[in-house]
């Protein structure tokens, strides 16, 4: 059965924002960027556990998967797979979600 792919506020500006931090220097980077992101969240319908673990987290619910150099990280539950994040790779995401108060 497909899951539906709920996206959570927080996940969805750190998608506008890199958008729009790339698109200063190339709209169609940014564009296809976003693209890609969104064809690897609807991926999740299908094969929501094909991520791997966040290792910052150790919670088998809570997976990512990496579109370039991103972190799209997500949780797995019964009735929906939460995009809960997108973020760089070389960013501290422990620091992060604790300085946002982010919650999963």
């Amino acid at each position: 059965m497909a899951q539906r792919i709920i996206w959570s506020e927080a996940a969805w500006n750190d998608l506008e924002a890199t958008a729009d931090y790339i698109a200063k220097d190339s709209r169609r980077y940014a564009a296809a960027l976003v693209r890609e992101v969104k064809g690897a969240a609807r991926s999740l319908r299908s094969l929501p556990q094909r991520g791997r673990v966040v290792p910052e987290f150790g919670d088998f619910s809570i997976r990512e998967l990496f579109v370039r150099n991103y972190r799209l990280i997500y949780q797995v539950k019964p009735d929906a797979v939460h995009i809960v994040g997108f973020i760089h790779g070389s960013r501290n995401l422990w620091s992060l979600w604790e300085r946002e108060r982010r919650a999963l």
